[in-house]
């Protein structure tokens, strides 16, 4: 098949990182085009950089001596040479929906990893497995820009990942209502040790934004499509606390959940076993092949042993039991750069690309 030509908005970024990683070799998508800000505009990728390289392997070698372009300058060149781009800009968030909407408007879609649009009505925040069906609203969100393939589509935060695919498929019980702390780890505020050494020995109670996100969210994911628009699930109600902890990578999430028909153990984990969603029946290249990994063990799943299952693409559950306040508990863990971030992005990618919203040019 004809590869897919990729750019990667906000390239020199820990997210952005990733992506030009991830589409080392990838068999559907080629890296062509890398972008950032005008300090690093006209300088090869590997300059640009530099020390500021935070992944565990090296720079692909394909990726290091593309020339850096200016990502708001030179919009109409980079939206002309590619099929799509990812976005993982750090801007505010007014810039980032006038940016992103920019590129769609010139008839390049745009799967982006930021915040800034996923409250816009008519851009599908999906997670491959748990709502592909949003994507049908992207027709009217081109109607609305005026597009003819230019498009907006996002993911969801990082860390709702370690719970919300858990609870997707125990929707049938009828979840009333959800508890979540989320432990989250310091690359997902784009930091190392090296680079925060005060989180060593240190966790943070307060993570910016990151509450409102876990409680709402995951609500719009379980919203439906009406006319044109995506409405919020009304239910269940869900109440979160996020912390910053010393861990590198990997979100872990404590949840608590009731339901009106409560389902045995053995039957939530029968449910956990069989999910598989429309990433798995495509057989997406970046999808895992068992989505949620139930753990028997009391001791897991291990931000340091277990997020990097499947690729990083999978959830890993554990420790579910009886609750004394709620009907059971269970321990999630995402990794929140592969599955949370830049993997979930080339997942909803592919999903883009297999379900015929963007074809090459």
């Amino acid at each position: 098949m004809k590869k897919y030509t990729v750019g990667v908005v906000g390239a020199t970024g820990m997210v952005g990182q990733r992506f030009v990683t991830l589409l080392e070799n990838h068999p559907w998508f080629q890296l062509t085009v890398v972008a950032a800000s005008s300090r690093s505009a006209g300088k090869s990728y590997e300059e640009a950089v530099g020390s500021r390289w935070a992944m565990a392997t090296p720079i692909p070698e394909e990726a290091k001596s593309l020339v850096v372009l200016d990502a708001l300058a030179d919009r109409e060149t980079i939206a002309s040479s590619v099929d799509f781009i990812f976005c993982a800009v750090d801007m505010k968030k007014e810039e980032i929906r006038a940016l992103e909407e920019s590129y769609a408007k010139l008839e390049c879609p745009v799967i982006s990893n930021n915040s800034a649009h996923r409250w816009t009505p008519d851009v599908p925040m999906v997670i491959p497995e748990v709502n592909p069906e949003h994507l049908q609203v992207i027709q009217a969100q081109k109607s609305r820009l005026g597009t003819r393939r230019g498009f907006i589509a996002v993911k969801s935060n990082c860390s709702i990942q370690s719970y919300a695919p858990a609870l997707h498929p125990l929707r049938r019980f009828g979840i009333t209502q959800i508890l979540v702390c989320t432990y989250q780890a310091i690359s997902g505020a784009g930091k190392t040790f090296t680079t925060w050494p005060e989180i060593v020995d240190n966790v943070i109670p307060y993570i910016g934004g990151e509450e409102e996100k876990s409680e709402q969210e995951p609500l719009k994911v379980w919203g439906t499509v009406e006319h044109g628009q995506i409405v919020p699930a009304a239910a269940p109600s869900i109440t979160a606390q996020c912390l910053r902890v010393p861990v590198s990578d990997g979100h872990t999430a404590a949840v608590f959940v009731s339901f009106r028909e409560k389902p045995s153990v053995e039957e939530i984990k029968t449910v956990w076993k069989n999910f598989q969603g429309r990433a798995q029946e495509l057989a997406l290249p970046s999808a895992p092949k068992q989505f949620l990994h139930y753990f028997e063990e009391n001791d897991r799943p291990q931000a340091k042993l277990d997020r990097d299952l499947e690729g990083g693409m999978a959830v890993s559950l554990g420790r579910l039991r009886p609750d004394t306040q709620y009907d059971y508990k269970f321990v999630g863990l995402s990794h929140n750069t592969l599955r949370g971030a830049a993997g979930g992005g080339v997942l909803l990618a592919e999903l883009l690309c297999a379900e015929g919203y963007i074809l090459p040019r």
